[in-house]
């Protein structure tokens, strides 16, 4: 967030208070709860792309929340920029007049100005009363180690400043403030924060649970009566297991975990252990960017080297004993000759692409299993609605889709429902045993694909030993594909000079012997480097 003042040239000087939000689908939490906190919204649109897919879901999130919406078209400055189509679109498409719509270049500045004026003239100034009880909503929140957790606000009614006791409505614990401040757009102490105002402040608050995103800060003494509506917590929808090279890092991953959810609360996380990578965190995403912003930050900001497993979304399982449970990880998988069905999610995926490429998308989510529900022609740009397998759409669709369109196509998706689907467990196997953390779910008609590209890349970074490995792919008791490791052979005839023949037999057949037993008694260490080429492959 950053508030700044601006002369209108109405001959008045206006405070702006304004929150940058992402535009990618995985960030619509984090769009909802800016939107709480809002009269208005600034709709970007590029003048060159047009329209995009997650244009579409942000402007429905902001008129849901009765906000006004004041049209911005951004990159004029562009060769290929057209106004008037991208302006036609949102009217189209999105049912938002285009009558105040700005024009802009961000890049020259050019027009900038009358995105200011537009703000004025367009969007509402906030509502409330400074001498009403203190009600405010914290829309984010940053932790500091030295000041401890640090509330983003914004003051509905009343007025906060230091020394006040606060109350935390949700957990009931209160705390004294020791500073208030604003975004300028660094943190500045002031002395007060007032009804219409966008802030922060500090009350000592060492807990990171005694504070939540979308919770409401009221006063002590003078509590208000009128909670405002938070926002329903984001459901995670993507799974993976985070674990530390270093096993001596648990502990201090857990508190980077806690530290990172304080302003991240659409992800979850809780203690698992792999019999491959030891201890680590199951942790629930919005998508495959979320999961991916998240490890980043782990490892940038928290100094962490960290394994990911593969990414996997909620299957429900039916079992013979006519029970249904929810699983986020392969490994938990019942024995198949204990499962009835496994049902598997699928959305609703909207695609916009221009017309010449759409051969290419079909060919795309036909091969994810997608099922066309509608295509409708927007002048040369055309969007596509199918239903797709979520699991089908979590590695490397929106990549594909991007170099299938020279990165002109956008996507949203939605949850839809569950549905039963043809799903196998395909375990990975190393020297006959069971490495928990490669295995993966797949659809039958693609599980000897997938298996065979898993082995074959095993094959080539696990050390080769003194005896041969074989690394197998497998549903249930019958291997799928099999890749082998092969042996260093010492040279045990070097020292043989001619002679009778069955000297050299009776030392090969020893040496053979001598193979067979490492091999039964032999554990295969898998090193942390198979598990990143293969967990990290593009495939």
């Amino acid at each position: 967030p950053v508030r700044l003042f601006y002369e209108a040239k109405d001959g008045k000087r206006y405070l702006f208070n304004l929150i940058d939000t992402p535009g990618h689908v995985d960030f619509n939490y984090e769009v909802s709860r800016a939107l709480r906190a809002c009269e208005g919204v600034l709709l970007v649109i590029d003048a060159s792309q047009g329209v995009e897919a997650q244009t579409i879901q942000n402007a429905y999130l902001a008129t849901d929340n009765y906000l006004e919406v004041l049209p911005v078209v951004n990159k004029i400055d562009l060769p290929n920029a057209d106004v008037p189509a991208a302006i036609a679109e949102l009217e189209e498409v999105i049912g938002i007049p285009g009558d105040h719509a700005v024009a802009v270049s961000a890049k020259t500045g050019l027009n900038v100005e009358d995105v200011l004026e537009g703000i004025v003239q367009y969007l509402p100034a906030p509502k409330g009363d400074k001498d009403a009880p203190l009600s405010c909503l914290i829309f984010d929140a940053v932790f500091d180690s030295y000041q401890g957790v640090l509330p983003f606000i914004r003051v509905f009614d009343g007025t906060m400043k230091k020394g006040d006791v606060v109350k935390i409505v949700s957990t009931g614990k209160t705390f004294e403030v020791d500073k208030v401040g604003v975004f300028q757009p660094d943190l500045l102490v002031t002395e007060s924060l007032s009804a219409g105002e966008v802030g922060w402040f500090t009350a000592s608050i060492k807990d990171i649970a005694d504070t939540q995103v979308g919770d409401t800060v009221t006063g002590a003494s003078k509590p208000t009566t009128h909670v405002i509506p938070g926002f329903k917590p984001a459901q995670p929808v993507v799974f993976s297991g985070l674990y530390p090279t270093d096993s001596e890092d648990y502990q201090k991953l857990r508190e980077a975990l806690e530290k990172l959810r304080l302003n991240d609360a659409a992800f979850s996380f809780e203690p698992e252990t792999s019999e491959a990578l030891g201890f680590g965190f199951r942790c629930g995403f919005l998508g495959l960017l979320h999961a991916d912003i998240v490890q980043a930050r782990l490892e940038r900001e928290f100094d962490l080297s960290l394994i990911a497993t593969a990414p996997a979304v909620i299957y429900e399982v039916h079992t013979t004993d006519a029970k249904v449970t929810r699983i986020q990880n392969p490994s938990e998988l019942p024995d198949p000759t204990f499962i009835e069905k496994i049902l598997e999610p699928f959305v609703k995926l909207t695609i916009y692409v221009p017309e010449e490429y759409v051969g290419n998308i079909m060919g795309l989510v036909q091969d994810r299993r997608g099922e066309m529900k509608n295509m409708i022609y927007h002048g040369r740009r055309v969007e596509l609605r199918y239903e797709v397998p979520f699991g089908e759409i979590l590695y490397d669709f929106h990549d594909k889709l991007k170099s299938l369109t020279r990165g002109h196509a956008s996507m949203d998706y939605e949850f839809l429902e569950y549905r039963e689907g043809s799903l196998v467990k395909i375990d990975i196997m190393v020297n006959n045993e069971k490495v928990d953390a490669l295995s993966i779910i797949a659809h039958r008609d693609k599980a000897y694909t997938m298996g065979r590209k898993i082995v074959d890349k095993m094959a080539e970074v696990i050390p080769r030993q003194m005896f041969v490995v074989p690394v197998q792919a497998a549903i249930g008791g019958k291997i799928l594909a099999r890749a082998t490791v092969k042996a260093f052979r010492k040279d045990v005839l070097a020292k043989c000079y001619g002679g009778d023949i069955t000297r050299k037999r009776k030392l090969l057949e020893k040496q053979k012997k001598g193979k067979e037993r490492m091999k039964q008694l032999g554990v295969v260490e898998v090193p942390q480097e198979a598990f990143l080429a293969v967990l990290s492959s593009d495939d």
